[in-house]
C-alpha cells in the first residue's frame, strides 16, 4: 500500500496557509487537472481526485486541526481523494464552500466557445479590435486628425445580421433540438455547452443567406477619422466605441482601441509634458555671456546666457513644453548648454589662449581652483599619516 501524500504538498501551500490561500491554490489546480480540460488523461483525473480530497479536509477547520495533529489517521483518510466519506463526490465542491459554476467557468469558456455551457438566447456583442497608429513627434505634440483603414466583420446588408435568406424564416436547430445546448459526458460530469450550430438560440435559418453564408456578417474595410488630442504620449490608448466587429443576432458592436506610437525627434527628448534638448555654445560666449538662438516646438527664440556659465547648466523655459491632454496646461522646455572646446587652432589662436592662461587668476576659474584645493588637502592628509 502506497504512503498517502501530504495534503499541503498536494496543494502547494505552506502549513500555515490561510483559507484564502488554500482556496486560490485549489482553484488553480482544479482548473488545470479538471477532466474536461484533459479528456482521456487518467493521470490528470487521478490528480484531480487527490487535490479535491486534500482541499475537502484542509478547508474544514475541524478536519484540518485533526490532520495537523494526527496526519491522515486523524481524518480517517487513506489517501487524498478518498476523504472521510470514502470517495470522491462531485457535490463535495459546494460542501467545501466553492461555487462549482464559478470555479469552472474559465474551463468551460476555453473549451466550449466562451459561453460556459450556458444557453444564450439574446444577441452576442462583437469583438473589440486593435489598431496601432504611428505618429510623428509634432503630430503628437500639436494634435492632428488621422485617417485609419481597418478590416472588420460588418453586419450583412442582405439579412441584417440574422443569417437567414430574406423570407425564409427560421427553423428548430436539429443539432440541439431547440434547446440551445449540447450535452456531453466527460469523467464525472455531464456538461452542457452552447450549440455551435445555432450559437445557443435553438433556431437556425430556414435557408442561409447567400452573401454571408448564414453567418450574418461579412468582412469589410472602412476608413475612420481619428482626432488625436495635443500632447499624447507613446503608448496612449484611444477607445472608439462601436467601431469594432459587428455583434451577432442583434448584439451590440465591439469597440476599436487605437494604440499610439510616437516617433522620436532628432533633437527634442520628452519627459512627461516637459521636453529637453542640448544647445552648444562657444567657450567665449559662456565666459562673456551672450544671447543664443534656441529652437522650440513653435520656432526659434533668443535666450540670455549669463557670463561665466558652466557647461551642463540647465535653463528652464516656462510653458514651452507639451500640452497635458487630460488636465490642460503646458509643460516646460529644459535647455542644457554644452560649452564646446575649439579644435584645429591656428598658431595665432594658440598664442592668444596661452597669453590668456598666463594672465588668468584663481578667481577666473573657481571650479578648477576649488578642485585643486581639495586634491592638495587630500594628498597632504595622506602624507601626514
Amino acid at each position: 500500500m502506497s504512503t498517502p501524500k501530504d495534503y499541503y504538498e498536494l496543494l502547494g501551500v505552506p502549513r500555515n496557509a490561510s483559507e484564502d490561500d488554500l482556496k486560490k491554490a485549489f482553484r488553480n489546480l482544479a482548473k488545470k487537472y479538471h477532466p474536461d480540460a484533459n479528456p482521456g488523461d487518467s493521470t490528470a483525473e487521478e490528480k484531480f481526485k487527490e487535490i479535491n480530497g486534500a482541499y475537502e479536509v484542509l478547508s474544514d477547520p475541524k478536519k484540518r486541526q485533526a490532520y495537523d495533529q494526527f496526519g491522515h489517521a486523524g481524518v480517517g483518510a487513506g489517501a487524498p481523494g478518498s476523504g472521510p466519506g470514502g470517495g470522491f463526490r462531485p457535490g463535495d465542491f459546494n460542501g467545501a464552500g466553492v461555487d462549482f459554476g464559478d470555479l469552472f467557468e474559465g474551463v468551460f469558456d476555453n473549451f466550449f466557445g466562451g459561453q460556459g455551457g450556458r444557453r444564450t438566447s439574446g444577441g452576442q456583442a462583437g469583438d473589440d479590435l486593435r489598431y496601432d497608429l504611428h505618429l510623428a513627434f509634432e503630430q503628437a505634440a500639436f494634435g492632428s486628425t488621422q485617417e485609419v483603414k481597418i478590416r472588420h466583420l460588418a453586419e450583412c446588408e442582405t439579412c441584417h445580421g440574422s443569417g437567414a435568406k430574406p423570407g425564409s424564416g427560421k427553423t428548430t436547430c436539429h443539432t440541439c433540438r431547440g434547446t440551445g445546448q449540447v450535452r456531453m459526458s466527460q469523467g464525472f460530469f455531464t456538461v452542457a455547452r452552447t450549440c455551435a450550430k445555432c450559437r445557443g438560440t435553438g433556431e437556425v435559418p430556414g435557408s442561409p443567406c447567400g452573401p454571408c453564408h448564414g453567418e450574418g456578417r461579412l468582412e469589410r474595410e472602412k476608413t475612420l477619422s481619428v482626432k488625436i488630442p495635443a500632447g499624447v504620449d507613446e503608448g496612449s490608448r484611444m477607445r472608439l466605441r462601436g467601431e469594432g466587429e459587428a455583434g451577432l443576432r442583434g448584439g451590440p458592436p465591439g469597440d476599436l482601441y487605437v494604440f499610439l506610437h510616437v516617433e522620436p525627434h532628432p533633437i527634442f527628448h520628452r519627459d512627461g509634458q516637459d521636453i529637453s534638448l542640448e544647445v552648444p555654445m562657444t567657450f567665449v560666449q559662456a565666459a562673456l555671456g551672450a544671447e543664443i538662438e534656441v529652437p522650440t516646438l513653435t520656432g526659434e527664440v533668443r535666450m540670455k546666457v549669463p557670463a561665466g556659465t558652466q557647461s551642463g547648466r540647465e535653463f528652464r523655459m516656462k510653458g514651452k513644453g507639451l500640452r497635458d491632454p487630460q488636465h490642460g496646461g503646458e509643460g516646460d522646455q529644459l535647455v542644457t548648454v554644452v560649452v564646446e572646446t575649439p579644435t584645429n587652432l591656428s598658431s595665432k589662436q594658440k598664442k592668444i589662449l596661452e597669453d590668456f592662461q598666463t594672465a588668468s587668476e584663481e578667481k577666473n576659474q573657481p571650479v578648477l581652483t576649488e578642485f585643486l584645493r581639495r586634491a592638495r588637502a587630500l594628498f597632504t592628509a595622506k602624507k601626514s599619516k
